[in-house]
């Protein structure tokens, strides 16, 4: 009997050891829809993607402050069960202000300013101009999100 404990104890050990093996801290890019004009109306996103476990906060903020009228989308996954999420709001880009993401996942806060990229596996905020990946990362979520699904020989919805 006590053998039976000591193998439920051990499996229930590798099972926990399991879940937290899965963990993945996100990938943060703030960018607007279209390129900035000072004075113009624009959409601010914030693209977190590559995080597991999906439990996340994710924030606008506007010189330190929450942004109204924030809207995010569903949360996803990707093939390797890591989630991803776009959160976006209008606004109106100026000198003066200043706009960041604020996210918060498993008790770790990171906050990355509108075009900079924060890279998980480095730690840093890796300047205005993105990394090659990120460029990847930029092109896969325009494809998810552009709506644009591979269809036998074309684009669905490509203009023929």
């Amino acid at each position: 009997m006590g053998s039976r404990w000591g193998i439920a104890v051990l499996g229930l050990f590798c099972f926990v050891s399991c879940l937290e093996a899965i963990t993945s801290s996100p990938k943060i890019q703030v960018y607007s829809r279209h390129p900035a004009q000072i004075g113009e109306s624009n959409n601010l996103n914030c693209y977190v993607s590559s995080f597991h476990p999906p439990q996340i906060s994710i924030r606008l903020l506007k010189n330190g402050q929450e942004m109204p009228g924030v809207e995010m989308s569903d949360l996803s996954f990707s093939n390797d069960w890591t989630f991803h999420r776009l959160v976006h709001t209008v606004f109106t880009p100026s000198n003066q202000d200043t706009f960041e993401c604020e996210v918060v996942h498993e008790g770790v806060k990171k906050t990355v300013k509108w075009g900079e990229y924060w890279d998980p596996l480095s730690g840093q905020v890796l300047g205005l101009e993105p990394s090659p990946g990120s460029k990847l990362l930029f092109w896969e979520m325009l494809w998810r999100w552009g709506g644009c699904q591979w269809r036998g020989r074309g684009l669905a919805g490509a203009h023929r």
